[in-house]
């Protein structure tokens, strides 16, 4: 039987995802039982992924503002002033569930409903970012969800003409019954000229734009607020179709109507489809909306309203139109031979009415289905902390350039050029750095100004501790930014977690929240946008917590830009900040060792602003001609892919007091490795500041990478297995 053929009750509540006490709430709204379109309207607009209900009371504690932010969270996506009469708008959302499940449908629909969040502020976008985690490589769909993740994403993004600039991709077997695919985008838009959500004007027409509608995603967010478990593949019917081309016709209808007075408020319809965007929009402005289901376009035959409320069909708008300036949208829209109709009006009745062939499918008071929305204090417990582990203890089990070559070929250090290949990153010919490097890098055209944007988080240090991992993954982010020589702004974060209802889980959530918020509020970096995506997990195993970053920084003008590559033998590399040589949690530990445990690195949020404010000013004099922040893999790493991005050789020296192993690959934070021919300028300069300068060893002509205690490691040796891994594994 059809789901649009049962009885609302109790038992089917419980079917959509409504807790009992969930349900009791619907009875008292509406004082009366459920139609089968109003049941599923408040499942949807319930579920963990319209409303946020163990995260909200969390979410409160990140800050949100700062003179340059024009729009802080709560809208289609974030907005900061980047001067000029410009504005940056940008967000990252997830599309974990519907990537699992699809891989190649999930992902470019993911790609595809980020794009709209951010066109639909009424900006044009001009790159794409995404944070990609996947399963252990030996597990038997890993390598069928890369293939199709990977090709969706630059399926969709590479039709769009939008450029996809940089990313993570990481593997670890806490993703193998449910991977992660969060995709981001930045545009530009007159900072006069943001568009809003917000409904106004009682009697004026509600708009439908866009592709028409069809049965696929019913339900899409209700499945993405549940965990899977051995029947997920019998979810596929709930993941969306996109058609990237329909999409970039949308873009620039939208962009063409935008430039006229006609629009009054606009909302994309992501999840939950007509459902949220006209619930959304009707609870900002106050006001109530009617909806007439048959004047829908509709790609299907006989669909019902509840069909049509909450299907996901892509590529899709909703719009409150001037009254007497439909046929200027119009107009525009078939011109781009985009489906137009006009399917409702504003009320003053502060409900929403949906009709079908002239029935009352639903009445629903908009007020309480938004406030009395289900908002839960869960109950959560802190991970316990883990011990401290002592560098000294640890026996080597190879030298250290063995350990090296390794590393830079093991999964999650190897090259993802096989990976970005497949993305257009010079589209638009704004790109000014490629994927690879510390932050994508975009000029904005027409101007001296250039954005860099980076996506960061270390699972594993969040694992072992919430509160100190989720103040790593602003700091690094924050570095990657500085290391471009980018001013950081602002951030935009994606919350991916297990299941909210085990108080461990829950702890994870807590804690890296608190440390996100102490970090940005440190570093001045601003909340703006998010998605909180949970119920990540199957058969109740949980992924590790992975909170990843988004961030976006300004250059003002963009030839100041920083690249990791060394680019001239004879230079002499300073290392910033302090190293101890923490190796607990390390990628040392994991990939040479064979070991996940111990505490991860302390993140001291002062010397991070020091210590980035330091390099943010070497920008401008010249003096350094290279600059790479240190994260996994510690200077070791840091130094490898400096010198294989430039073809520079480079060569480090011993420390004093540390074991090599501790020197070369500990993790210490707040640190950056820099090329200069003004070492003692550099030192100077540092000194007078008060931050940690060190020099550490030199650019070479020879062609080869030396650590202490190894010999010399040729480029060509280390290339070979930094890029082989990953072609190699994806063509067996």
């Amino acid at each position: 039987m059809k789901s649009t053929e049962r009885t609302a009750d109790a038992a089917l509540a419980a079917e959509y995802g409504l807790k009992p006490e969930e349900y009791e709430t619907l009875l008292g709204i509406l004082g009366r039982t459920p139609s089968l379109t109003e049941l599923g309207i408040f499942s949807v607009m319930w579920s963990e992924h319209c409303s946020y209900k163990s995260s909200r009371i969390h979410l409160k504690k990140l800050p949100t503002r700062a003179p340059w932010v024009i729009q802080g969270p709560g809208e289609n996506a974030g907005v900061i002033d980047i001067g000029g009469g410009l504005a940056a708008v940008f967000k990252i959302e997830s599309h974990n569930h519907p990537s699992f499940i699809e891989p190649y449908q999930g992902a470019a629909t993911g790609v595809g409903g980020i794009l709209r969040d951010v066109f639909t502020m009424g900006a044009r976008p001009i790159a794409i970012m995404n944070a990609l985690r996947f399963g252990e490589p030996a597990h038997p769909k890993t390598k069928h969800l890369v293939a199709g993740v990977v090709a969706g994403i630059g399926g969709y993004g590479n039709c769009m003409g939008i450029p996809t600039v940089g990313g993570e991709t990481e593997f670890h077997a806490s993703y193998n019954g449910n991977i992660l695919v969060n995709a981001m985008t930045v545009g530009i838009a007159p900072a006069n000229r943001i568009f809003y959500a917000k409904a106004a004007g009682v009697g004026n027409p509600v708009v439908y734009v866009g592709s028409k509608t069809g049965r696929d995603g019913i339900h899409g967010a209700t499945m993405a607020s549940a965990e899977f478990d051995e029947k997920s593949e019998e979810k596929r019917p709930t993941v969306q179709v996109g058609d990237p081309f329909t999409e970039k016709l949308l873009l620039e209808a939208c962009l063409e109507l935008m430039a006229t007075d006609a629009i009054v408020s606009i909302q994309d319809m992501g999840a939950a489809g007509l459902t949220s965007s006209s619930v959304e929009m009707a609870g900002k402005g106050g006001l109530g909306i009617e909806l007439d289901i048959d004047k829908v376009p509709m790609r299907e035959t006989g669909m019902s309203a509840y069909e049509v409320m909450l299907s996901e069909s892509q590529e899709r708008m909703l719009m409150i139109v001037k009254p007497g300036r439909e046929n200027v949208a119009r107009r525009i829209f078939e011109k781009w031979e985009l489906d137009f109709a006009i399917v409702g009006r504003l009320t003053d009745t502060g409900r929403l009415v949906v009709k079908r062939a002239g029935k009352i499918e639903a009445d629903i008071p908009v007020d309480p289905l938004v406030a009395k929305s289900p908002l839960y204090d869960r109950k959560w417990e802190p991970t316990p902390k883990q011990p401290v582990i002592d560098a000294r203890n640890l026996k080597a089990p190879m030298n250290p350039g063995e350990a090296l070559v390794k590393l830079m070929s093991a999964p999650n250090f190897a090259s993802r050029r096989w990976v970005w290949e497949q993305y257009d990153h010079l589209v638009r010919g704004q790109t000014v750095e490629r994927p690879g490097g510390d932050a994508g890098v975009v000029r904005i055209a027409g101007t001296e100004k250039a954005l860099a944007i980076s996506t960061d988080c270390t699972p594993r240090y969040c694992l072992a501790d919430p509160r100190e991992g989720g103040r790593q993954a602003v700091a690094e982010c924050w570095r990657n930014l500085i290391a471009v020589g980018a001013r950081p702004r602002a951030v935009t974060n994606n919350l991916n977690f297990g299941n909210p209802e085990r108080s461990p889980i829950m702890g994870q959530l807590v804690g890296c929240i608190e440390g996100m918020a102490e970090a940005c509020a440190a570093l001045d970096f601003p909340v703006i946008s998010g998605n909180v995506s949970l119920y990540n997990e199957t058969n109740g195993k949980a992924i590790m917590p992975t909170p990843v970053i988004g961030g976006v920084g300004l250059l003002e003008d963009w030839r100041t830009h920083v690249s990791a590559g060394l680019t001239a033998p004879g230079e002499t590399l300073v290392l910033i900040g302090a190293t101890r040589g923490w190796l607990g949690a390390s990628a040392y530990l994991r990939d040479i060792l064979g070991r996940e445990e111990g505490a991860p690195p302390p993140v001291d949020l002062g010397a991070e602003r020091r210590n980035g404010e330091f390099v943010l000013s070497l920008g401008a004099s010249r003096w350094v001609s290279a600059c790479h922040d240190l994260s996994d893999g510690g200077l070791a790493v840091a130094a490898a892919e400096m010198a294989l991005a430039g073809n520079t050789g480079c060569r480090i020296d011993a420390a004093q007091g540390l074991a090599a192993e501790a020197w070369l690959f500990g993790e210490d934070q707040a640190r950056y490795l820099l090329s200069t021919k003004a070492p003692d300028l550099v030192l100077a300069a540092a000194a007078a500041r008060g931050v940690p300068a060190t020099i550490v060893g030199r650019t070479t002509a020879d062609g080869a990478l030396t650590l202490p205690g190894a010999n010399p490691i040729s480029l060509a040796e280390l290339r070979r297995a930094h890029e082989s891994w990953l072609p190699e594994y994806m063509a067996e």
